[in-house]
């Protein structure tokens, strides 16, 4: 929260970020003072790597189609090509060549699939993509673990995030360290209408945008798909491979198993908390 407060101008929803650049950057020194406390805060998340690898993971597991930025020498967050582990690479300018949104009948939410098929994108897919542009102590502490990768149980979604958390202390210290505050803040802008579009990682996975915008500066037409209508179809594909192991347990029971492999996409707060209704048919 500190980091981005500095960066950002405030911990929720930044404002210092503008086109071209921040509208104001820190200086070495108040970013060093947070050294002490990222040192603390990293070797609180190696505990908690090693902690949350200790849980029971009973989902079953699937034959993922993962998806996930990939650049070429550090851990996505920001830029590099679309790809996956069926050999897609692609440009940000080719998304919606291959990726389709759809309503589907029984819900208000949008199901985006690849080439008419369910993918998964978040901690699970930029882990299995991109882990050799880990940190070494990201690396190290995830083979002490014993695992192997790719994680394929959406519920082991916890254990990659761990390691990401890992890797953003350690990245944090790495960037500071070599931190040097530029001339500007901010490029200069001129406004001019065109299209643009951009790949990026939320931290629920990848996140398109396009914007078509006026020579006023004004935005005409904007198509944003988030990572939460991308995984939905998979989502709904990982309940549908669950349920026939559980359905002998009470429905408590069995809307608790269901609610926890939906947590593991880690949906947005009113979600988890009122998004399930569990009811069951019997046909004799």
């Amino acid at each position: 929260n500190q980091l981005l407060t500095l960066l950002g101008g405030r911990s929720v929803h930044p404002v210092s970020v503008q086109i071209g650049g921040l509208s104001q950057v820190p200086t070495k020194s108040v970013l060093h003072a947070l050294k002490d406390e990222l040192l603390w805060a990293r070797d609180a998340a190696v505990g908690t790597l090693r902690w949350a690898s200790g849980f029971e993971f009973r989902d079953p597991e699937q034959t993922y189609t993962f998806l996930a930025l990939r650049g070429p020498s550090e851990y996505p967050m920001n830029e590099g090509e679309v790809v996956t582990n069926q050999g897609h690479h692609m440009a940000a300018s080719e998304f919606e060549r291959h990726f389709h949104e759809e309503q589907v009948p029984y819900s208000n939410a949008l199901h985006c699939t690849l080439n008419g098929k369910s993918y998964l994108t978040g901690p699970l897919a930029r882990l299995a993509l991109n882990h050799d542009q880990l940190s070494v102590l990201a690396k190290d502490v995830l083979q002490d673990t014993g695992f192997t990768l790719p994680f394929n149980r959406a519920s082991m979604g916890i254990v990659a995030r761990s390691v990401e958390v890992l890797y953003a202390f350690d990245e944090a210290l790495r960037l500071i360290e070599q931190y040097e505050p530029p001339g500007a803040p901010f490029v200069p802008l001129t406004l001019r209408a065109g299209i643009g579009m951009a790949a990026t990682e939320a931290p629920r996975g990848v996140l398109y945008h396009r914007y078509e915008v006026n020579a006023d500066g004004t935005v005409r037409i904007a198509k944003i798909v988030p990572p939460t209508s991308q995984n939905q179809r998979r989502m709904e594909d990982d309940l549908r491979n669950l349920l026939p192991g559980i359905l002998h347990l009470n429905d408590q029971e069995t809307a608790m198993q269901c609610e926890q492999l939906i947590r593991s996409y880690d949906p947005c707060i009113s979600c988890a908390t009122h998004f399930l209704k569990f009811t069951r048919e019997e046909v004799s």
